[in-house]
């Protein structure tokens, strides 16, 4: 069923690639595979425009076309996690078989929350792809496709959970321009995120005892190895608790940050 997924990931169309993670976990079983290539573009649409970080222009909250832009910056993000989550069902072989029910956990909660943002975007008059967006999620997967422990380490762990700590504040933003809707859909974001994030640790965690490593040290090694991007912000620090951070790792991700 290796091939499954990795036709899912391949996908280029995002409603089509909803679809197929719909029946996934149901589906998967281990087997014989074929080799795992590497996955430098994963399937997705020709829009939107990729740009850096620097190119993206910031839109007041106070007109339809910027809320619409925070909520497509926010649909690309959640995009962008259903290629993570299948590729780390795809990439990473002879895992426990709860390491794949997680995974294919992930990627069909992801798709739902793409697939609610990308909705209540068409009822602002809107779509995926009608802005530019970055891809600083997939570059991070690349950068982590060598080693399921730097994967864990560094995917959910950093990228991920920055979403547990930025949603608060880009909810209230939302609630403060009158939109509902996406503050429910944020609701359920940040839920199963906090899900999603704990995935990471346990298997982070899992990883480390499984090669006699001391957790904490080894982060910090795997941060400095492979440039991770820089933490910044307040910390959520209820969401990460629940996420499974101990209070080591939160005073430790908090004196590293920029």
């Amino acid at each position: 069923m290796y091939d499954v997924v990795f036709a899912a990931l391949m996908e280029c169309d995002p409603a089509t690639k909803v679809a197929s993670v719909a029946s996934l976990r149901a589906d998967f079983q281990r087997n014989v595979a074929p080799a795992v290539i590497s996955v430098p573009v994963p399937g997705r649409p020709l829009k939107p425009l990729l740009v850096t970080p620097n190119e993206l222009t910031k839109r007041s909250m106070n007109s339809d076309e910027g809320r619409a832009a925070l909520l497509h910056a926010i649909a690309h993000i959640e995009f962008n996690a259903i290629n993570l989550a299948l590729d780390a069902v795809y990439r990473f072989r002879d895992m426990p078989d709860a390491y794949y029910a997680d995974w294919l956990q992930v990627a069909r909660e992801e798709s739902l929350h793409f697939t609610l943002l990308r909705q209540h975007l068409q009822s602002l008059g809107y779509d995926y792809g009608d802005f530019p967006a970055h891809n600083g999620l997939w570059e991070m997967a690349v950068k982590t496709e060598s080693d399921v422990l730097v994967r864990m380490g560094l995917v959910p762990r950093i990228l991920e959970a920055r979403g547990l700590d930025a949603t608060p504040p880009i909810r209230a933003k939302l609630a403060g321009a009158g939109d509902s809707k996406a503050c429910e859909i944020l609701d359920i974001i940040l839920r199963d995120e906090i899900g999603h994030v704990q995935i990471g640790n346990r298997w982070f965690h899992w990883c480390c005892e499984q090669r006699g490593l001391e957790p904490i040290p080894t982060f910090v090694r795997l941060l400095r190895e492979h440039e991770a991007p820089a933490i910044r912000g307040a910390l959520n620090y209820p969401a990460r608790r629940q996420a499974g951070f101990s209070e080591d790792e939160l005073m430790l991700i908090e004196s590293l940050k920029a």
